[in-house]
C-alpha cells in the first residue's frame, strides 16, 4: 500500500500552469482492484473555477482568430502524441478506473478517433453561400465559435468522454474548462500535459478538479457559453435545468437502461458472446451496457442456460492482468449499491441464476456477473440504471410484446435486436424508441463522425455529442445578406 505522505495531491491547470487549488476538501483516488491510494483530488471552490474561466476568456480572442487550419495542425500533433503514448494512457485508465487493459485500449482508441474527426475542422467549419437570392443580392452563412465552453465528465470513460468534448470545441475556435470526475482524474491530467506538449497556447484549455461546488460554479458562470455533461440522469437533469436557466447552450448525456431483444432465429453462439461483452464489459459501468435481455418465444430457456454458463465462466480480477475478463466496480459504495439491487431483485420475485456476490476476489471492489431470469418490467432491476454487472432476462411471447417492454422504459439510449430476419430487424428499427440501435450488435456505439444520440431520459438538450451535431453545438451561425 502507498503511504499517505507519498501520495500525489493533484493541482488545477489554469492559464498554462499547474496551480494548487483552494479546496473545500479532498477525495482519495484508490486503485479499485487493489485499494492502493493513487492520488488525492482537490474539491475546488468557486474561486478556482473563476480563475479558470477568466483565463479561458482572456485566451479566446487570439485562439478564435487562429486560422482553422492551424488549429487542426495542432490537433494532428496531439493525435500523434496520443498514439505514441497509447499504452501508457491505457494503463492509467485501468489503474484508476479498474476496467480491463483490453477495455482500456479500446477506450483510448475511441478517444483518438474523435481527435481524428476534429482534425477535419477546415471542412467541418465551412459555411454555405447562394448567389442572387434576389436581384443583385447574395446570401451566405458561416460558423463562428461560442467563446468559453465547459465539459463535465464521468468516471467510467476518463479518456474517451473528454475527447467527445474538447477536441471538437477547440477545433471550432472555443476555449475550454474541463472538470473531470474526481474519482478518475489522472487520465485528464495526462491529456492536459500532452496538449501542452503539442503546443496549445496558455489558457485555451484549463482543468479544474472538484465535485458539485465546481460543477455549479460552471453552470452559473456568466462567461461560460455552453456546457457539455455526461453522467447519471438526476445530475444530467440538474445540469440541464441550471445551465439553461443561466442562458447557456447545454448537452447533457444521462442514464440508460438498454434492452437486447433476442429472437428465436438468432445465432445463439454469437448472440451470447455479444451479450456477455455488452452486459459485463467494464463491469457494466457504461451507458451502453445491455442490462435487460428480452427473450422472445421459445428461445428463452436455451438462452438463459447459455447466459448462465457464459457468465459463470468469466474471469474476474485485476484489469492489469491480460487474462482478466472483468475488473472491479469503481468504489466499495458502488459494490454495496449493486448488491442491494441484487437483493431487491430476489425479494421482488426474480429468479437468481448467477449471484455475483458469491466467489468474488478479495482486495478490491469486486463482484462477479449476476444473471436474473423471470424478470418483469415493473421490477426495480428492470427499470433502474444499476450501473453494474447485473443482467435481467424478461420473457416476451413475440416481437410486438418485446418492443412494448423496450418502449415502456423511461430511458432511450440504446437497444439491439439479434435475429436472422430482415423483416424483424426492419420492424425493430422503425418502432423502437431509442437513439442508438444495433442489429446483431451488443454495444451499439456510433463512430466519432456520427452523433451519440440518446433519447428520452437519456439525453437533455438538442444537439448531441460527437459528429456534426458536436460541430453545430460548439459554433454559432452568422448569416450575411449583401448587395453591392
Amino acid at each position: 500500500m502507498t503511504t499517505e505522505a507519498a501520495v500525489r495531491t493533484l493541482q488545477n491547470f489554469v492559464d498554462g500552469e499547474w496551480r494548487d487549488a483552494d479546496p473545500a476538501g479532498y477525495d482519495d483516488v484508490p486503485n479499485p482492484a487493489t485499494g492502493e491510494l493513487l492520488a488525492r483530488t482537490p474539491l475546488s471552490s468557486a474561486a478556482d473555477v473563476e480563475a479558470a474561466v477568466r483565463a479561458a476568456a482572456a485566451a479566446f480572442p487570439a485562439w478564435a482568430a487562429t486560422p482553422v487550419v492551424e488549429r487542426a495542425r495542432l490537433l494532428f500533433r496531439y493525435k500523434a502524441l496520443l498514439e505514441e503514448r497509447f499504452e501508457e494512457l491505457a494503463q492509467i485508465v485501468t489503474r484508476e478506473n479498474g476496467k480491463t487493459i483490453a477495455d482500456a485500449r479500446g477506450e483510448v482508441r475511441r478517444g483518438i478517433e474523435v481527435v481524428e474527426f476534429a482534425c477535419g475542422a477546415p471542412t467541418l467549419m465551412m459555411g454555405e453561400m447562394l448567389l442572387d437570392v434576389a436581384r443583385g443580392v447574395d446570401c451566405e452563412s458561416m460558423r463562428v465559435p461560442l467563446g468559453v465552453v465547459a465539459g463535465i465528465t464521468p468516471f467510467n470513460f476518463p479518456m474517451m468522454v473528454p475527447h467527445w468534448m474538447f477536441p471538437v470545441a477547440l477545433a471550432c475556435g472555443n476555449t475550454f474548462v474541463l472538470k473531470p470526475s474526481e474519482r478518475t482524474p489522472l487520465t485528464a491530467v495526462r491529456l492536459t500535459e500532452l496538449l501542452m506538449e503539442a503546443g496549445l497556447p496558455a489558457g485555451v484549455l484549463n482543468l479544474v478538479h472538484g465535485a458539485h461546488h465546481a460543477v455549479n460554479a460552471l453552470l452559473t458562470h456568466p462567461s461560460v457559453a455552453a456546457v457539455s455533461f455526461v453522467g447519471s440522469q438526476p445530475v444530467a437533469e440538474h445540469v440541464y435545468r441550471t445551465a439553461a436557466a443561466s442562458g447557456k447552450r447545454v448537452q447533457a448525456l444521462a442514464g440508460a437502461k438498454n434492452h437486447l431483444i433476442v429472437m428465436p432465429d438468432a445465432d445463439l453462439d454469437k448472440t451470447v458472446e455479444a451479450i456477455m461483452s455488452s452486459a459485463f464489459g467494464a463491469a457494466g459501468e457504461r451507458c451502453l451496457a445491455g442490462s435487460v435481455v428480452v427473450a422472445v418465444g421459445e428461445v428463452a430457456d436455451a438462452l438463459v442456460e447459455r447466459l448462465s454458463a457464459a457468465a459463470s465462466a468469466i474471469t474476474v480480477g485485476n484489469g492489469a492482468d491480460e487474462r482478466t475478463e472483468m475488473g472491479p466496480v469503481i468504489r466499495d459504495s458502488a459494490r454495496e449499491r449493486i448488491s442491494g439491487y441484487i437483493e431487491r431483485g430476489v425479494s421482488d420475485g426474480a429468479r437468481l441464476v448467477c449471484d455475483g456476490r458469491d466467489g468474488a476476489p478479495s482486495g478490491g471492489y469486486f463482484l462477479r456477473p449476476t444473471v436474473f431470469d423471470a424478470v418483469t418490467p415493473e421490477m426495480a432491476i428492470a427499470r433502474d440504471e444499476i450501473f453494474g454487472p447485473v443482467l435481467g432476462v424478461v420473457r416476451a411471447p413475440d416481437l410486438d410484446a418485446a418492443l412494448g417492454v423496450v418502449n415502456a422504459s423511461r430511458f432511450g439510449n440504446a437497444a439491439s435486436i439479434f435475429t436472422r430476419s430482415g423483416a424483424a430487424a426492419r420492424e425493430f428499427r422503425q418502432r423502437v424508441q431509442a437513439g442508438m440501435l444495433g442489429v446483431n450488435i451488443g454495444v451499439a456505439a456510433p463512430m466519432a463522425y456520427f452523433p451519440f444520440a440518446g433519447h428520452k431520459w437519456s439525453f437533455y438538450g438538442d444537439l448531441h455529442a460527437t459528429g456534426k451535431d458536436a460541430v453545430a453545438f460548439y459554433t454559432e451561425t452568422k448569416v450575411i445578406t449583401s448587395r453591392w
